[in-house]
């Protein structure tokens, strides 16, 4: 299972989506110049959204055994974080002055690029299959070929 690229970037991606519980997104200065930072479980749609993208890209590394649902579940883990960064984008243009944003604010983008690589890879390692497959039934239909002339 985790000899293959796409079970690390998605590994990766879990692994950065899970600490989004535990990172600041944001800082506040206040006016007596207190400092108070906000995080990704404060609000409720960051929260669920970020529950949202950690069990479909769990879900989406332990189905390693089904390339096909695994990579429909990798474009689900994709269009999830792009909406958590949509709402991490739409409060950074509609901040207060004194709001500033941190460099965990990005982790979803970097998510969507992981699952992305993580997509591709699957879509490879399919079609290997797929055509290994193709190879192994010519090689079948010809080996019966060759019985009948035998006999």
């Amino acid at each position: 299972m985790w000899q293959r690229f796409q079970t690390l970037f998605l590994g990766l991606a879990a692994a950065l989506t899970l600490s989004l519980f535990w990172v600041d997104v944001a800082r506040f200065i206040g006016v007596n110049g207190a400092v108070e930072y906000a995080g990704f479980c404060e609000r409720p749609l960051y929260l669920y959204l970020t529950l949202a993208c950690l069990v479909a890209g769990l879900a989406s590394l332990f189905t390693f055994k089904w390339r096909i649902l695994q990579m429909r579940l990798c474009v689900i883990t994709i269009f999830l974080n792009l909406g958590l960064q949509g709402v991490v984008a739409y409060d950074f243009f509609t901040r207060p002055d004194a709001m500033i944003f941190l460099l965990p604010a990005v982790f979803p983008l970097v998510c969507v690029i992981l699952d992305l690589l993580a997509v591709r890879n699957i879509f490879l390692d399919e079609a290997m299959v797929r055509s290994s497959y193709r190879l192994r039934q010519g090689s079948r239909r010809r080996h019966k070929e060759r019985q009948k002339g035998r006999g």
